[in-house]
């Protein structure tokens, strides 16, 4: 197997955190969002949530579902493939599910944490997020298991009257009739980028519980019922997830300042890689490092900022960690930001007072502009919220860069630091305190 930066964990932590990286790739929106409003306005950002989640959510659903064995074209695998969604993660995304027959179920949401974030500011936002971002997202999401899926509103927001519940209703309807929509735009260039090819290591079926998702669609996924080894994969292809999203989310961007991203330049084609995506979402230095990439990088360097501190201050409590360099270090080696580790190619280490993290000029991750890209000696806020998650004490300085990379060390201040802004914007969203439950023993959901 290829190392992972989860294989240390056990089992239980595991379990624990996975809702956690499903959640925090649900809030890579709420971080992004608010500066895709205010660069772009409302239409702006609604046709950027409508490309990022197009473009990326049938590349990984298909990941997903190899790493699992749940390999399908049916409604169940749709419904499988959405409880290890980002989109959904479980119990603030609720979904419930009904399968009629291998074409036709239905689901809806007792409670939809995005709906609760967004119904405070007007039934304006609240029809964009529900009827034009969703449509063309749930259809993209389906699409990615059969062509001929269909999902369709039986009631969704705005609530009529204010409390409905379920929150919305929907069917899903698999028919041969139904012609196969055209690809997005820019399409290619996510599917074609690194993140959506690279290899991560095989489950190991031999180890002690669940290795995959075949059999019968379950009520809740309880991931304390997987094999460690299971547990591992999943939490990289997650994180994948995220990487995703966010080549998604930049493309859009950038499409729309028609950026300085009319092409990659020298060093980036020379990188290895996803050229097409560093085409998308702009060019590097000489060292094969980010150059400032305009008002596009500035945006996604906000963004980056507000997920990378709430990611943070959110595994730290799932786990139970403290607020010393120890801790911090454990939360970066788990951070969604530096996994899975053959993506990035990030090490950390940790001294007796600080911790080290090293980032390479040259990875996949740079190559296609993921996060990794987005920071550099110059632009290092959203480390300082990454850090400042775990203790906001924590400073980040660099302290060594050569041909290959570059290090930087966080340290203990004597004082705290100020809340980043992009980290209080993204805090508006309920997701960043929602709490998790045990459900109990799942129910497996057979035909009616």
């Amino acid at each position: 197997m290829s190392h992972s930066g989860f294989d240390h964990l056990s089992r239980a932590a595991l379990a624990a955190l996975l809702p956690e990286l499903l959640l925090c790739g649900q809030l890579i929106d709420r971080s992004g969002l608010p500066h895709a409003i205010a660069a772009f306005g409302r239409d702006g950002m609604t046709a950027i949530a409508i490309e990022e989640w197009q473009l990326a959510s049938p590349v990984y659903t298909r990941r997903m579902q190899r790493a699992l064995g749940f390999v399908g074209d049916d409604v169940a695998t749709i419904f499988k493939g959405l409880q290890l969604d980002i989109g959904a993660p479980p119990q603030f995304m609720d979904f419930r599910f009904r399968v009629e027959d291998r074409d036709h179920g239905e689901f809806w949401l007792d409670h939809c944490g995005a709906l609760m974030d967004v119904e405070p500011m007007g039934e304006d936002f609240v029809v964009a997020m529900c009827h034009t971002i969703e449509d063309p997202t749930f259809d993209a999401t389906a699409l990615a298991t059969n062509a001929h899926a269909r999902i369709r509103p039986i009631h969704r927001p705005p609530r009529r009257p204010a409390d409905r519940h379920p929150m919305c209703a929907w069917t899903v309807t698999i028919d041969p009739a139904n012609a196969a929509p055209p690809a997005p735009r820019n399409a290619e260039l996510v599917a074609a980028s690194a993140a959506a090819g690279i290899e991560l290591g095989a489950i190991d079926t031999d180890d002690e519980g669940r290795a995959d998702y075949r059999g019968p669609l379950l009520s809740d996924l309880r991931f304390a019922d997987f094999s460690k080894s299971a547990l591992v994969r999943i939490a990289d292809e997650v994180c994948l997830q995220h990487h995703l999203l966010t080549l998604g989310f930049m493309i859009a961007v950038r499409s729309r300042l028609g950026a300085d991203a009319a092409s990659a330049s020298a060093a980036d084609t020379a990188s290895g890689g996803a050229c097409g995506v560093a085409a998308v979402t702009g060019g590097g230095n000489a060292a094969g490092g980010p150059s400032e990439g305009g008002g596009a990088m500035r945006l996604g360097r906000k963004h980056f900022t507000g997920i990378a501190g709430i990611s943070s201050e959110r595994i730290r409590a799932a786990l139970g960690l403290g607020a010393d360099p120890a801790a911090l270090a454990e939360v970066l080696r788990l951070h969604p930001a530096w996994n899975p580790l053959p993506y990035t190619g990030v090490e950390i280490t940790q001294t007796s007072d600080a911790v080290l993290l090293r980032i390479p000029h040259r990875s996949d991750a740079v190559a296609d502009r993921a996060w990794p890209a987005m920071i550099d000696p110059d632009h290092l806020a959203p480390l300082d919220a990454m850090a400042r998650g775990v203790n906001p004490r924590f400073v980040t300085r660099v302290v060594a860069t050569d041909a290959h990379g570059w290090t930087v060390e966080m340290a203990l201040a004597p004082q705290p630091f100020r809340e980043a802004t992009e980290v209080t914007l993204t805090r508006y969203s309920t997701g960043a305190s929602f709490t998790f439950t045990d459900r109990g023993i799942p129910l497996p959901l057979t035909v009616l």
